[in-house]
């Protein structure tokens, strides 16, 4: 039987101007997905997986950028991941948002 998991990173936030969600660690799973839903504010915000070995230094795990507009839940799969998962976003305007991360192993 395969194991998952659902984290809630951000649950009706505020952002005006880039952030970074507080880092998961999932070395133990073998796939993962972000759901990223705009709730409020009238902004754009642009989404990078990162990725780390040890919760500290982070990096891109890719040039994948994924945007997400006022009212839309955007989702995509994240691969090849290793230790440590975070989404780094780049806001324009002011957004609230809600961050999963599932994941399976």
């Amino acid at each position: 039987m395969r194991q998952s998991m659902t984290a809630v990173l951000e649950r009706d936030t505020e952002f005006a101007g880039g952030f970074a969600t507080e880092p998961y660690e999932v070395a133990w799973a073998g796939e993962a997905r972000w759901f990223v839903q705009h709730v409020g504010g009238d902004g754009t915000a642009g989404y990078i997986t990162q990725v780390s070995p040890d919760g500290i230094t982070w990096c891109d795990l890719d040039s994948s950028e994924h945007v997400a507009v006022p009212g839309k839940l955007v989702s995509w799969p994240v691969t090849g991941f290793g230790h440590w998962l975070r989404l780094r976003a780049v806001v324009e305007g002011t957004v609230r948002v809600r961050i999963h991360l599932a994941v399976k192993a």
